[in-house]
């Protein structure tokens, strides 16, 4: 059977305090977690590692507002890899959380599934409170370990 998880990041302001977290397919938060001084796209690829490492050897769908995120995964990331982590334009913002994230895609058995942020998706919408939750100090846990080494 598939795991299905919903993921969501936040930054108020952007740049900011940061929030993620992490909800199982009964809108229940798996894992949260916070940044003092971040961003939403870093809190965005926080939820999605958060999420891979709570998959375990499952097979999931991840859903996403992010479509940065799906973009570097499913686009960008193998021919930046390919280049040294090097891109046309420049440096890679995030350099060590897009390769923390691409190893850990590569790794597991993960779909992303892309949902239209705010656009009054049940469990989208919770995950984006949780989020905010997070970023306002909401906690389930202890940050995991594999986060711990590339939030600040």
């Amino acid at each position: 059977m598939t795991k299905k998880l919903w993921t969501d990041g936040s930054a108020s302001p952007n740049p900011g305090p940061g929030g993620y977290a992490v909800l199982n397919d009964r809108g229940e938060p798996v894992r949260l977690g916070h940044e003092a001084d971040s961003s939403n796209i870093r809190m965005e690829g926080a939820a999605l590692i958060a999420a891979m490492e709570y998959a375990g050897e499952e097979e999931c769908e991840i859903y996403t507002d992010s479509q940065f995120w799906k973009s570097v995964l499913e686009q960008w990331a193998e021919s930046w890899e390919t280049r040294g982590w090097t891109k046309k334009t420049g440096p890679i913002k995030n350099l060590e959380m897009v390769k923390m994230i691409w190893k850990l895609y590569n790794e597991k058995s993960v779909r992303l599934r892309w949902v239209q942020g705010h656009a009054g998706t049940e469990l989208n919408e919770m995950a984006d409170e949780w989020a905010n939750r997070a970023r306002k100090g909401a906690k389930l846990d202890e940050e995991s370990e594999i986060l711990k080494g590339i939030l600040r």
